[in-house]
């Protein structure tokens, strides 16, 4: 059976019409699918009238406590239940959850030698039996960035992390297409140019886009977890405008070399 993972956010988060339009689509899709939601700038807007500094290191957040504090608020709360009553209002059954309820995502807490990561966790494991258990039952999972340890610890995990490893883990009894939805039509190989769309990006490719700073920042972690996943077996893995989510030859397919 087909099964589709979409990963969603900045924009698609934040403006209010893209949601809605992209909402429709999740309605006329006919297979299972599950969502999986950034927070966009929400928790960064939030964490400045709090007066909460916000910490970047390539692209990914530095989660001190008091922004785990603000992230689990806005990105659990807030934008997930927003974005379920939107598609209950359209006609779809979906469940928000996030890693903790029915122990659905596992992190490890990250570590590194010259930074500290604060409360960031990178995913140790994805609940198969709790997602089965949902879609057999015609439930669309909505899924928020937020993750726990086993031991009473929530993690802020990242967004396109948490989609590669919920593919991957259905991998293993669905045929899974891996969607990265987001405001543009691809990866641009020329970002003034909104039709420069790579159609293929193999791994030799993308350390040629990397090397010379056509692609970068947020768009690395991204495309690492893409291509992580079609190592580990997803069948397509694709970067798509949400207007492209019906068009099968649209956006950037993530193959390995030739």
């Amino acid at each position: 059976m087909e099964c589709k993972v979409i990963k969603i956010g900045g924009a698609l988060i934040e403006d209010g019409e893209l949601q809605n339009r992209l909402c429709r689509k999740f309605a006329s899709m006919s297979s299972p699918f599950v969502i999986v939601h950034g927070g966009g700038t929400f928790a960064g807007q939030l964490s400045e009238r709090l007066g909460i500094p916000r910490k970047m290191i390539d692209g990914r957040r530095v989660t001190d406590r008091e922004t785990l504090e603000v992230t689990v608020m806005v990105y659990s709360g807030w934008i997930n239940k927003t974005l379920v009553a939107r598609l209950q209002a359209l006609g779809v059954n979906a469940c928000g959850l996030s890693g903790c309820d029915l122990n659905l995502v596992q992190a490890d807490r990250r570590e590194g030698r010259d930074i500290d990561w604060g409360y960031v966790g990178d995913v140790r494991q994805v609940n198969m039996g709790a997602l089965e258990l949902l879609l057999q039952a015609g439930v669309i999972p909505v899924v928020a960035p937020i993750t726990h340890d086993g031991k009473g610890v929530l993690l802020n995990s990242n967004a396109d992390g948490i989609a590669a490893a919920v593919a991957e883990t259905l991998g293993r009894c669905y045929d899974v297409e891996l969607i990265y939805c987001f405001d543009k039509k691809g990866v641009l190989a020329d970002v003034g140019n909104e039709d420069s769309v790579i159609s293929c990006l193999t791994p030799s490719l993308y350390e040629e886009y990397k090397g010379n700073g056509v692609i970068h920042s947020g768009m690395i972690p991204k495309l690492d977890n893409a291509f992580k996943s079609v190592h580990n077996g997803v069948r397509v893995v694709r970067l798509i405008h949400p207007d492209d989510l019906d068009q099968p030859n649209a956006g950037t397919r993530i193959i390995l070399e030739k």
